[in-house]
């Protein structure tokens, strides 16, 4: 019995053995640890460091803006419709609202009314009455893919009018919050701010 419980206990030793030898509760055990997260600070600055020379390398600039147009351009023999080209280029913020800009004959290229399958080419001169303003734009690169603001003003020559001053846009007539539905007799006052009712 004794040599058996010397043998457990030997046993017993023989595993705690290994574990020291492991490192586990070692204080050496704890120094790899803190060597093992310094080293991998250390790449993620590495990888930091990449990102971050990616990111400058594809920053702002008229040589990067006109690479990523190139990329969004059409494969070649492949024609752009006018109202993809119109959202591509953020004249409008949905593709739907440029197909119905061209069905309502809110938008002109080189003077005449187009559908929205209408294939337009570099030199075209694009015109568009939306949100109470007018753009005209001379293509000047096809992109078929929505892309950022400084990337589409590399697309186009902008030759639109100045937009109104804010005064001249603010609606008439702007009631308080909180005054409920206009009566008759409102509803007489603003039509006559607007110049929509007859003068008494």
């Amino acid at each position: 019995m004794a040599s058996g419980t010397q043998r457990n206990e030997a046993g017993r030793r023989g595993d705690a053995g290994p574990r020291a030898a492991d490192g586990i509760g070692d204080p050496a055990h704890s120094g790899t640890s803190a060597g093992a997260a310094a080293d991998a600070s250390a790449t993620d600055g590495r990888t930091d460091g990449r990102t971050g020379d990616a990111t400058g390398d594809t920053g702002g600039g008229p040589t990067d803006a006109v690479a990523v147009a190139k990329a969004a351009a059409p494969a070649s023999g492949e024609t752009v419709r006018v109202d993809s080209w119109i959202w591509s280029v953020r004249l409008v913020k949905t593709r739907s609202m440029g197909a119905t800009a061209c069905r309502g004959g809110h938008v002109r290229v080189n003077g005449e009314r187009v559908k929205p399958a209408y294939a337009v080419r570099v030199g075209d001169e694009v015109r568009l009455r939306h949100a109470d303003r007018e753009r005209i734009v001379i293509v000047k690169r096809l992109i078929r893919k929505r892309v950022g603001p400084p990337v589409a003003a590399e697309c186009y020559v902008d030759n639109s009018p100045p937009p109104p001053p804010r005064e001249a846009v603010a609606p008439a007539g702007i009631r308080d919050r909180g005054t409920g539905r206009p009566t008759k007799r409102d509803r007489r006052e603003l039509e006559r701010l607007r110049g929509l009712g007859s003068a008494e």
